[in-house]
Parts: structure tokens; C-alpha cells; sequence
């Protein structure tokens, strides 16, 4: 015991020797070196007294300390048998001028929002590379990772320094290619039509959706959950979503590994309250989806607003409606949406942000909650979807911040990111009906930034000219309400059909509404001067009556009615419309005019898609005047494959110049299926059409051919959503004819049709 103590007691007082042998003693501290910075500001960050004893230890830390403060390029510490402490400093320099060269892409103002250092700023190594760094990050943002940037340095007097960072921008890193993994139920083609990321293609040189950008891969992960979710399957996950740069870093390989799931159908809806003053069953009318139907989130999203509004109005402001699924068995569901109090909170402020161009009133316009209201996290959601509805951002994020000086408020932060809404189209192309044609416009969607449209079009070809200017102010007097007005110019070669040529030249005024998100109305006012012209020696007799100038003031409206999943590439759903005009107030023409349109869409075996349509029209002249030329009904071509424009209906018989019809229906079905280049955009269908024309009040059988029986045709083609706009080609066989009606087997058409 006594040695283990003896032994302990020596180890000890050896580590105490040790520890005071390691101090020194500083009597005076020197500071050598400086230039501009004061001696005081040195000391300050030793934090050494003088005449003390401090350790070795303390001493690195200090000296680290002056390092970090970035004043100076090198420290040396040395201490003489005096105890005299000496700090020889090199500080760094001042920047003088701060140059970008070599930014052919980016412009000064926004690099200059990135990088730390300035005019004025203290040049360091770290700050520098920090800044090469920001840079980098910000060319990554654009979709150029092979960028190189070297920082180059001018020494000047006084210990000042100008800072070039030399830009080697290097070119574009593109997708070169969008893989999908697990999607057993819908193709690339379709998922490729839902994401941002798009693949690389020589037709998309003027937007940047081909540019990889890691914020935008993130997004398309919730785009496709939406999809998907919208579709009824309720598992659907994103398993993984990768981008492998190439080796020489101009392009990306990006691929979304998804779990579908099972698909569900709605077993039974019902509503829960834990508030015992809500009646539930009058709410049932909100919901907007039915039992036996595909379960569709976004339609419980909507429902879940439909409620809080109902509930609202009822004057219970503080509530929380939240959709809750049980799922039964492999293919069903039951969707239970719970009502019960929520937090007392009010929104305080809405701070928007990241908009430099949009305007802060037309991002606010869309919220369906305002500064001063309860807060209420479906009104929010409702918010942020109607803003990336907009199609104005490439993001749109929302965050509610709660008041950390009073808990009864929270502040809405919405933080946007714009992207282009310009486009520029133009195309050249041959038509089996109008020959060869060409094609430009330009449009923008956002307007001056004040989310008004405006659109340009000129279309020419061999057989017809238009022209096009249209404006619409979405939120015309501050309402929810469309208002717009269009010139137009259409010049039109009838010389084959009726030895004629038409045109017209107008002004339409329109505004529209929705009382839902799937039913809205629009109105029109349409005041244009149609003339008759060019008429042929050997023309008919009824088109050398109307030849001349004619005006035409008509009012109109149209009812819309639009189930259908997609207005582009519906596979699933319905859309009806009803529409009529009355010509007559002012003008020389005066007539009665009904259209109606029926749309079903369904899909089976997951790619096969059918359509069943059906399209109608009435027109009648009154106080006695019969309907012209330029207003009648015309069936062939674009509207009953297998005939010509204007191939069906009264015909002069010793003419043969087609006249037109006072009535049409024009109905069938198509399926359009895969054909393996959905890649290109590029699906077959096949069809049967069936139409029927009605004759003018006016001819005398006597002369003219007629049947209003109905003609049928049948056959197959395919259909390209090509990067000058939809392109047709089709095949099609009559069936069903009269002698005289023209008929055409080959079709191809530029543009799309419902």
C-alpha cells in the first residue's frame, strides 16, 4: 500500500511540473505588419493579457482565432526570452474591382446576387472558393455542369487586388433519357406527359424542361403521386428517382423506380363530426365523387374545401376536415371524411416572394383564404394548387410560419420561382384538304406580368388564310370572371366545292365563368362582314344569289360541362356542351343556331382507349329570310372521314357544287391504341364514323340531289403529337354513300380536334 501511494504521489507531481513547464510567460505583446487594421482589433481576438502566464494550448487557439477571421493571409507567433510576445501578420488584400468574364449565358445580375465577396470586400482563399462554388451552383441550376471557373488575381498598389472569375460555361447537360421502372398500367409516354423533366429533343430548344434540375426531379416524385393517386391507386409510391451524369457531363440518364399498387373503387363515403352542431347529412351533397367510382384524391381534396366552405358559411370558423381511407379487401375502399375542431389561429400576413415579374395581386387573387381570416389548412392546399394552376411557376412553395409573439396568429409565406410563359410555334406542312400551309404564333400567357393572355396566329396554305389577335383578362372588375375579345380574318378558296371564294373579317367579344370547376358558361358577341366572291360563270344558281357582302351581328353563349382526366389526352371520363346564337341585332343576317357536343372516354386493358361522340347542329333563318352560304352546315373532310370537305349533302345536280345543310349530326366510335412509338408521341386508331346532313329550306328538288339518310365509313390511322402540333393520317373506306356525295380515301390533317 504504501509503495502503490508513494508511486501515485510522484506521477503526480510530475504531471503538475509538466503542465506549468508547457506555460509562458508574456510580458509585452507586439504587432508587426499591419496595414489597415488597428492593433486593437488583434487583441481582441488573442485575448492574451499581458504580464500572464498562458499555456501553449491557448496560444495555438488564438493564433487559429486570427486565421478565421479572414483579415489575414498568414500569422507567425514568436515569443523571445524577454517574454516578449511577437505577432507578424500579412493581411489579405483589398478587392478593387470584381470582374465575371466568359458568362455568355448568365448574365452580371445574377451572379452578382450569388458570390460574398465585392468591391471593397477583404480577398480571401476560402471566400474565393466559396464563391467558385456559388457560381457552379448556380450554372447547375441551369443545366450546365461541365462549367468551369477559375478565380484570377491583379495585384495593385496599396495592397489592393482585382478578383476575375474566368467562366468556361461549357455546354447544356440534357435528359438524354426518362427511364420507368414498375409502371405495369400506364407507358413512359403517359408518365413522360405528367413530369417536368423531359427528354431531350431538337424541337425544345426554347423552353428549358429538357435541362436537368434536381429541384425539378423532386417535383415530378409528387407529379407522379398526383397522377396516380388521382387514378385510384392509393399504394402507388416513388421508390427511387436517379440522375446519372455522363461522363463527359453533357447529359443525364434519370429514372423513377414506382410501386403502382392496386387500383380502388369507392365502396362507401360517409361523414364523421366530432362537433355535435354539425349536422352531417345535408353535407354529402359537397362530396364530389359517387360510390362504385375510381377513387380520385384530388376530388377528395376538392370535397374536403367543398365542406370547410359549407361549414364555414354555417359560421363554424375553426374546423378541420381531414379524408381518411380503409381499404377492403384488394380492390375497394371506404372514404370517411372527419370533421373536428381545429387550432384557433389567424392568418396575419401572406408574404409572397420570388415573383419579379408577376405581380403580387395575381398570385393573391387565387388564394381562398385571406390576411385576418381563421386558419384553415384545406383553404391553404386549395391555394397553392389554383397558384401552380396558374402555370405561371416552376415551383410553388407555401409554408405557415406561426407568430412567436402571440400564438393566436401565423404569417402564410409563399415563395415562387417563375419560368417562361411565352411560346413561339411555327410549322410548314401539306394538307390533303387545304394543301400545302404554314403556320406561326406567338402567345403569352402572363401578360406585363399581370396574368392576362395574349396570342398572335397567322396560318396560310393553299386553300385558306386566317388570322388571329386575341386578349383575355382572367380576372376581369376583379372577379373570377373571363373577359376577351378577338380580331379575325378568314379567307377561304370554295372554288372546287361551290366555284366560289369566301371570306370574313370580324370582331367577337366573350366572357365565361365557372359555377363549378367542372361546369362553366361563356359568352359571346360576334359582329363580321362575310362576302361572297369569285363566282364562277357555270356556279349555281343559289350561289350567284348570295354573291356580295353580307353583315352578321349575333349573340351567343355555350355551357360547358368537362369530366374528362386529361383536356389533352383524355383516357377516361365525359364532356358535354351546349351552345346557341341568335343573329339579328343589327346586320343583315337573322337566325336561330344550336350546337351540341357528347364526349365518353374509358379505357381498357389499360392502354386501349375507346371514344364514343357524337356532335349536333340546328340552324333557321326567320322573318322570312333563308340561312346563307357561310353559316350552314358542312359535312366531309375533318368531320366525316371518308368524304371530302363538303362531300355529303344537297348538291346541284348539274353543278355538282355543294350547298350546305340547315342541320348535321356527326357521331362514332374510335379506339386509339400503342403501336410501340409511343416514344415519338405516335399512337393507331381505328374508327367508324356515321353523319347525317339536312337540306336548306330554299332548294328546289327539282335541281338539286339530296338524301338525309345517313352515311356511314369506317377505318384506320394514327395520330402524332408531333412539335408542330397534332398531325392525322388516316385511312378511311365509305360504307355507306349516295352517287353523288365525293369521297376521299387518304387524309392527312394539321391540328387538333376534340
Amino acid at each position: 500500500m504504501k509503495k502503490t501511494t508513494l508511486a501515485a504521489f510522484i506521477f503526480s507531481l510530475m504531471l503538475s511540473t509538466r503542465v506549468d513547464a508547457a506555460d509562458v510567460y508574456v510580458s509585452t505583446i507586439e504587432v508587426q505588419g499591419l496595414q489597415r487594421v488597428e492593433v486593437e482589433t488583434v487583441l481582441s481576438y488573442l485575448n492574451i493579457e499581458q504580464g500572464s502566464n498562458v499555456s501553449q494550448e491557448y496560444l495555438d487557439e488564438s493564433l487559429k482565432r486570427l486565421f478565421e477571421t479572414g483579415l489575414f493571409a498568414d500569422v507567425n507567433f514568436n515569443r523571445n526570452d524577454d517574454g516578449v510576445l511577437q505577432i507578424k501578420v500579412v493581411e489579405n488584400p483589398i478587392i478593387n474591382k470584381r470582374f465575371f468574364d466568359g458568362n455568355e449565358k448568365m448574365d452580371d445580375t445574377i451572379l452578382e446576387t450569388e458570390v460574398q465577396l465585392k468591391s471593397g470586400s477583404i480577398y480571401s482563399i476560402a471566400k474565393v472558393q466559396d464563391d467558385v462554388q456559388r457560381i457552379l451552383d448556380v450554372y447547375k441550376r441551369s443545366g450546365r455542369y461541365a462549367t468551369v471557373v477559375e478565380p484570377q488575381i491583379i495585384k495593385r498598389d496599396q495592397n489592393r487586388v482585382d478578383l476575375i472569375y474566368e467562366i468556361t460555361e461549357g455546354p447544356t447537360a440534357v435528359i438524354n433519357k426518362v427511364n420507368f421502372v414498375g409502371n405495369m398500367h400506364y407507358s413512359d409516354d403517359d408518365l413522360q406527359s405528367e413530369i417536368m423533366s423531359k427528354e431531350s429533343r431538337w424541337y425544345r430548344f426554347f423552353g428549358s424542361s429538357e435541362n436537368y434540375d434536381p429541384e425539378k426531379t423532386n417535383y415530378d416524385k409528387e407529379l407522379l403521386r398526383r397522377f396516380y393517386l388521382k387514378r385510384g391507386y392509393v399504394d402507388f409510391r416513388v421508390v427511387s428517382a436517379v440522375a446519372e451524369l455522363s461522363p463527359d457531363k453533357k447529359s443525364f440518364v434519370v429514372t423513377y423506380v414506382v410501386e403502382e399498387g392496386s387500383r380502388y373503387k369507392i365502396d362507401d363515403i360517409q361523414i364523421n363530426s366530432s362537433i355535435k352542431e354539425v349536422e352531417t347529412a345535408p353535407l354529402m351533397d359537397e362530396v364530389l365523387l359517387e360510390k362504385g367510382e375510381w377513387y380520385n384524391a384530388e376530388l377528395a381534396e376538392k370535397s374536403v374545401y367543398a365542406i370547410t366552405e359549407e361549414l364555414g358559411q354555417k359560421g363554424f370558423a375553426f374546423i378541420d376536415v381531414t379524408p381518411d381511407i380503409k381499404k377492403i379487401g384488394d380492390d375497394k375502399l371506404v372514404l370517411t371524411f372527419n370533421i373536428a375542431e381545429g387550432d384557433r389561429v389567424f392568418i396575419d400576413k401572406i408574404n409572397i416572394t420570388g415573383n419579379t415579374r408577376t405581380e403580387d395581386k395575381v398570385i393573391r387573387r387565387e388564394f381562398r383564404i385571406d390576411e385576418g381570416d381563421a386558419f384553415n389548412a384545406a383553404k391553404i392546399r386549395a391555394s397553392r394548387r389554383n397558384v401552380e394552376n396558374l402555370d405561371y411557376f416552376s415551383k410553388v412553395d407555401i409554408q405557415t410560419v406561426p407568430n412567436p409573439n402571440d400564438d393566436s396568429k401565423a404569417d402564410v409565406n409563399v415563395n415562387v420561382e417563375e419560368k417562361s410563359t411565352g411560346a413561339f410555334n411555327v410549322g410548314v406542312g401539306y394538307s390533303t384538304v387545304n394543301g400545302a400551309l404554314f403556320r406561326a404564333g406567338v402567345a403569352e400567357n402572363n401578360f406585363q406580368g399581370k396574368g392576362q393572355k395574349l396570342s398572335a396566329d397567322v396560318a396560310i396554305s393553299q386553300r385558306t388564310s386566317e388570322y388571329d389577335l386575341s386578349f383575355t383578362e382572367p380576372y376581369f372588375l376583379g372577379r373570377r370572371l373571363s373577359a376577351g375579345v378577338d380580331l379575325f380574318r378568314t379567307e377561304e378558296d370554295y372554288q372546287d366545292e361551290g366555284s366560289y371564294d369566301s371570306e370574313s373579317t370580324g370582331i367577337r367579344l366573350r366572357t365565361g365563368w365557372n359555377y363549378t370547376d367542372d361546369f362553366a358558361q361563356y359568352l359571346r358577341y360576334t359582329l363580321k362582314e362575310d362576302k361572297i366572291s369569285n363566282v364562277d360563270s357555270t356556279a349555281s344558281i343559289y350561289i350567284k344569289e348570295e354573291e356580295g357582302e353580307y353583315s352578321n351581328s349575333s349573340i351567343g353563349q355555350t355551357m360547358v360541362y368537362d369530366k374528362r382526366d386529361s383536356a389533352i389526352n383524355p383516357k377516361e371520363g365525359y364532356y358535354l356542351s351546349f351552345g346557341n346564337d341568335v343573329a339579328g341585332l343589327g346586320g343583315d343576317e337573322k337566325y336561330l343556331k344550336f350546337d351540341g357536343k357528347a364526349y365518353k372516354y374509358f379505357t381498357i386493358a389499360d392502354y386501349y382507349t375507346f371514344k364514343l361522340f357524337v356532335n349536333g347542329g340546328y340552324i333557321v333563318g326567320y322573318n322570312g329570310q333563308d340561312v346563307r352560304l357561310s353559316n350552314r352546315y358542312y359535312l366531309g373532310g375533318s368531320n366525316m372521314r371518308g368524304f371530302e370537305f363538303a362531300g355529303i349533302g344537297a348538291r346541284d345536280k348539274y353543278t355538282k357544287d355543294a350547298l350546305g345543310g340547315n342541320w348535321m349530326v356527326y357521331s362514332g366510335a374510335e379506339m386509339s391504341f400503342p403501336i410501340g412509338l409511343d416514344e415519338l408521341g405516335v399512337r393507331g386508331r381505328t374508327f367508324v364514323d356515321v353523319g347525317m346532313l339536312g337540306k336548306p329550306d330554299n332548294l328546289d328538288k327539282r335541281y338539286v340531289d339530296y338524301s338525309d339518310t345517313p352515311r356511314v365509313a369506317a377505318g384506320f390511322g394514327f395520330q402524332w403529337q408531333s412539335p408542330m402540333g397534332q398531325i392525322d393520317v388516316d385511312l378511311a373506306f365509305p360504307i355507306v354513300k349516295e352517287d353523288y356525295d365525293e369521297t376521299e380515301v387518304f387524309r392527312l390533317n394539321f391540328g387538333s380536334r376534340l
